[in-house]
């Protein structure tokens, strides 16, 4: 292969035969039925493949313009028919090459067609051994840089598989026959061959099963690993005792905690009276009570005679953990301290020597805890929240301003079961899933421009009613290339116009940190009634007070991002609203009857989820199904799967047998030692490695 060719195959992650044979195909085409076009007029509306020679090419305008491409085999013709990219399929095709076309037979009056069909250009040899055409055939993953060097959907890239192929006797398979049949899968090199060169659609579907479990099964390998290194070679902090603190707190609370949060804590308290590290994650829904569970957690270790370190993402967040612990500790004997990085340097140092020198308990903060001045001489626990807003290494960091500090991550993102198996494997989870019985499930509500008037109606009437209301939209300023409102444009309409009479603030991620602090500030002590703002309340910011959510371009946010933007109402105990203004034409389009089943845009899908559900949970296995489990966080996650095949929507159930066995085989032989295992060492071992670098950051 010529290196020009060979640097196109390294940009799409192949330097081996090994990468080769597990490039994939995308999908497949059935081609077992070869007909010849003489004998077409027998397969209306069937799919079949047609190979013929192009004996014309034609641009038609008459009624819709299109390209006519003419096949003939030598006793009939038909033609292929194109209707868009017609520039591109004018110059596709050459006079005298011969073509396969598959898709489905359709007639206008005699004439034989098919429109946009899948083309095959047949070179001799390829006619001849039938790579492209007969029985089922792949359809690789292309790119421009792969056409251009012969590569494509055409037939290159099918051809230099069958090169690799060839070497298949070198494929060594990491699980033995008996493990083989005790799984119920084929061996690799039989699922290497059949992925690539399906003999049947059974040998295909079997094919793909153990490449799915291959997947998870590597993965699960590094999550079991990791577990088994925090468990037995991390030596950890056995708190013990009770902690006076946590009964009198629980003690003073005005409200009792959730059968949810009392499991959770027991969870909590079983992992820190162990020898070992804990390293959990806590779920909540919005409003779930998490921050009274950390609470609680972090007392323990105050009385045992060590600190705690609890890292926020933003200031304001931040400030609002801080001002809530102090005051639900106000007549406990605990020092809680505030560390960001707007304070002065006079102000950080003081309160790097209080922290260095035992006199603070708890430190609430942001990036400012794992710079170097910040030493904890008895960090005990460390508490994340929001962790996903933080890269691995600074979870690191933290971490490693103790010995072995006990971990808990906590996120207000709801996680598919799935997905949190596979993000999370190395983690023991815990979910909060009730919300607080003084709380009411907000109400959720689809709006469009010509209700414009009766919304702002109504949010005037909540304001004049005492509450608050936040006013959401994607945009600062106005774009001359997206037609959307903008904050900036519309907070000046608002003020000038339906809310004149009211203290209406401006809030966006262009403000500076102080600014943005300090509008945040007047509308939690209500001296302003409506907040126009960004996405940037999107996380964290409690004002109970506020009981209308008003999100303009609903059609522009994605689930998690509506449902969090919801969550910021709804904290108190007065009725919440969300309110999710779009366009009726947007909402509306794309929406089909198939007999008594209605199909709807994904648009569709999502806002009337938000309608219908306040659980958190399901709007995440909704927001997976449409977007793909990649998609969820919008920034890639250090040491998320890239799957080849597998997809955590589809295959859960492959996944959970795949984790069970790989958990099971690192429980009972952590170095892979026994003669059992001895394939899986030497095969996998080269791509468990990374396992051990980031072990036990959670």
């Amino acid at each position: 292969m010529g290196s020009h060719r060979a640097r196109v195959l390294h940009e799409h992650g192949i330097d081996t035969v090994f990468d080769l044979l597990h490039y994939y195909p995308r999908r497949y085409l059935d081609r077992s039925t070869i007909v010849r076009i003489a004998d077409i007029h027998g397969h209306a509306g069937d799919t079949v493949t047609v190979i013929g020679v192009v004996s014309d090419t034609a641009m038609l305008t008459a009624r819709r313009k299109r390209l006519v491409v003419t096949l003939r085999d030598g006793r009939g013709s038909m033609e292929a028919v194109f209707f868009q990219g017609l520039q591109y399929w004018q110059e596709a095709f050459r006079v005298g090459e011969t073509i396969a076309i598959s898709g489905e037979v359709q007639f206008y009056g005699r004439r034989a067609s098919m429109v946009h069909p899948d083309i095959d250009r047949l070179q001799d040899e390829e006619s001849l051994d039938f790579i492209n055409t007969g029985g089922i055939v792949p359809v690789y993953p292309s790119s421009a840089a792969l056409e251009k060097v012969g590569l494509n959907r055409h037939g290159g890239f099918r051809k230099l598989m069958q090169h690799a192929l060839r070497q298949l006797d070198a494929v060594r398979d990491h699980f033995s026959d008996e493990q083989l049949r005790e799984l119920r899968l084929p061996g690799l090199r039989d699922a290497l061959e059949h992925i690539h060169r399906p003999a049947s659609a059974e040998a295909l579907a079997a094919a793909r099963e153990r490449l799915i479990f291959d997947e998870f099964f590597l993965l699960s390998l590094r999550l079991a690993l990791r577990r088994r290194r925090a468990d037995t070679v991390l030596p950890g902090i056995a708190f013990t005792g009770e902690s006076p603190a946590a009964r009198q707190l629980l003690a003073s609370l005005p409200f009792e905690l959730t059968a949810a949060q009392r499991r959770v804590i027991r969870d909590i308290v079983g992992d820190m009276r162990a020898a070992q590290p804990m390293n959990r994650l806590l779920q909540g829904d919005v409003g779930s009570g998490k921050t009274i569970v950390a609470l609680l957690a972090a007392l323990l270790a105050v009385d045992n005679g060590y600190q705690c370190a609890l890292m926020v993402p933003t200031e304001v967040l931040a400030e609002q953990h801080y001002r809530t612990l102090t005051t639900l500790v106000n007549d406990l004997r605990v020092r809680i301290a505030l560390l960001t990085g707007q304070q002065t340097a006079s102000e950080r140092g003081a309160l790097h020597a209080a922290i260095a020198g035992g006199a603070v308990d708890i430190v609430v903060g942001t990036h400012a805890l794992i710079q170097d001045q910040v030493d904890f001489p008895r960090l005990g626990l460390v508490i994340i929240d929001e962790q996903h807003r933080f890269g691995v290494m600074q979870r690191a960091s933290l971490r490693m301003k103790g010995a072995t500090p006990d971990v808990l991550v906590m996120t207000a993102t709801p996680i598919p079961r799935t997905l949190s198996m596979t993000l999370y494997g190395d983690l023991d989870v815990s979910v909060i899933d009730e919300l607080p019985a003084h709380r009411k499930p907000v109400r959720t509500a689809i709006r469009f421009e010509e209700d414009r008037e009766a919304v702002e109606s109504f949010v005037l009437d909540e304001v004049r009613r005492g509450s608050q209301a936040y006013i959401v939209l994607p945009l600062v300023s106005e774009s001359e290339h997206v037609d959307l409102k903008a904050a900036t444009i519309e907070y000046e309409r608002l003020t000038t116009t339906v809310f004149s009479s009211l203290r209406v603030g401006l809030l966006h991620g262009q403000m500076k940190g102080d600014e943005k602090d300090e509008v945040m500030q007047r509308f939690k002590r209500h001296e302003l009634d409506v907040l126009v703002s960004t996405t940037v309340i999107e996380v964290g910011v409690d004002v109970p007070n506020a009981t209308v959510m008003l999100i303009e371009h609903a059609e522009r946010f994605g689930l998690a991002q509506l449902h969090q933007l919801r969550g910021r109402v709804g904290r108190g105990d007065k009725q919440s609203w969300c309110i999710l203004m779009t366009e009726k034409r947007l909402y509306f389009a794309g929406t089909t009857f198939a007999g008594d089943q209605r199909q709807v845009s994904d648009l569709r899908r999502r806002l009337d989820t938000m309608r219908e559900s306040n659980d958190g949970f399901h709007i995440a296995e909704v927001d997976m199904l449409i977007r793909g489990p990649g998609d969820l966080w919008g920034t890639q996650q250090s040491g998320f799967p890239e799957f080849r095949i597998a997809n955590l929507l589809e295959h859960g159930h492959i996944l959970t047998r795949a984790r069970d066995l790989a958990f099971d085989i690192i429980e009972r032989d952590p170095q892979l030692r026994l003669p059992a295992h001895a394939a899986i060492r030497e095969q996998l071992g080269p791509r468990l490695r990374d396992a051990e670098a980031l072990a036990g950051i959670s």
